[in-house]
């Protein structure tokens, strides 16, 4: 196990940033997940920590080892990429033991090492095959395996089941995480995917133009997004913004809708006037039955779009010049056209300030 510590981190490409003053402290054996959209600095991030990319400045520690100036080789990570980058010419035991090899291992600790390791994965079977008589979730596991067997000090991911069908990535995904909880490696893992982000990692980074937005646990990141755009990248169907007027009653006003905040957020909103961003996640927002809120929030509009989801629906709804995302349960029939009322769960609403995007609730930086 190690302790992975970033420290003031930044990468530049002539003018453009694309790694910004980032510090992370890892825990020993923690699952560290990357994630944000196309081109926000998780794969540069994951290179310069593998070293094959230099930092422009800052510092990466491992095991309170400065290794920031040291090559790949030197770092003792094991990097698992999205296209396998397995040797066609090789077979699975020959791909898996090429780097005991190189260490100059034995024979014997090599096929002891290997046959473990391809027990682990399920994969025993497969030894004597070549890469191309595989399937795509064998091929990830085989190199998946050929990271392991070295015994790393760190793992690092860059997207290894964006290759895979649907139901595979499900299979993968917890097969991934059930393995480096065995094997108590840290692990760095890259994705653009927020579900799996969500169900993965121990803490996600959310990274957008190359500066960490938030880091925290995924339930925390879920529940109290420090910004407007963690709270529209976190959770699908991403959560519905509109524009807002703060009574003096408490409530959340505009054309069609009234939201009653909560909690915290109330709390925070008595010190304000004007308007506010409200938001509210589709799956905390219900139909009602004649119409009636029962004294919660409500919004009220026409069906726009329907979408069946089996068990689920979920439906836009034209509230006022808004488009409104709601998920539930499935009920009676509706129609595109329908008049409906929605309400949502309570204390479930957040609030964003317009100028700057920052939750009522983060703190002043």
């Amino acid at each position: 196990m190690s302790v992975i510590a970033l420290q003031d981190l930044n990468k530049t490409f002539g003018t453009f940033s694309a790694v910004e003053n980032l510090n992370l402290v890892t825990e020993d054996g923690e699952f560290i997940v990357l994630v944000g959209p196309s081109g926000c600095g998780k794969t540069t991030t994951m290179r310069m920590i593998a070293g094959l990319e230099e930092s422009t400045s800052g510092f990466i520690r491992i095991d309170d080892e400065d290794v920031t100036g040291q090559g790949p080789s030197e770092r003792d990570v094991a990097m698992v990429f999205q296209n396998y980058a397995l040797y066609p010419h090789l077979t699975v035991y020959e791909n898996m033991a090429f780097c005991l090899k190189v260490r100059r291992w034995t024979k014997e600790r090599i096929d002891e090492q290997v046959r473990r390791t391809a027990r682990a994965l399920d994969i025993e079977g497969l030894l004597d095959r070549k890469p191309a008589a595989l399937s795509g979730g064998q091929r990830q596991r085989v190199a998946l395996g050929r990271a392991i067997v070295r015994e790393p000090r760190v793992f690092l991911m860059d997207e290894p089941l964006s290759n895979l069908d649907a139901k595979l990535r499900i299979e993968m995904r917890a097969e991934i995480v059930k393995l480096c909880r065995r094997l108590k490696i840290t692990t760095f893992y890259v994705t653009h995917d927020q579900l799996e982000a969500l169900t993965m990692g121990h803490r996600i980074v959310v990274m957008r133009g190359g500066l960490a937005q938030q880091i925290d646990t995924p339930q925390n990141i879920y529940d109290t997004p420090v910004n407007r755009f963690v709270a529209g990248f976190i959770g699908s169907p991403p959560m519905n913004f509109l524009n807002a007027t703060i009574e003096e009653s408490g409530l959340l006003t505009g054309p069609g809708f009234e939201i009653r905040p909560g909690g915290a957020v109330k709390d925070a909103l008595r010190q304000r006037t004007g308007t506010i961003v409200a938001g509210v996640r589709p799956e905390y927002l219900h139909p009602v039955q004649d119409g009636v809120a029962n004294g919660l929030g409500s919004f009220r509009g026409r069906i726009d779009l329907i979408e069946p989801l089996g068990s689920q629906v979920m439906i836009q709804v034209a509230v006022g010049e808004e488009l409104v995302t709601a998920q539930f349960e499935r009920g009676p029939d509706i129609a595109v056209g329908d008049a409906i009322t929605l309400t949502h769960r309570p204390n479930s609403a957040h609030a964003f300030d317009p100028q700057t995007d920052r939750s009522v609730l983060a703190p002043v930086v």
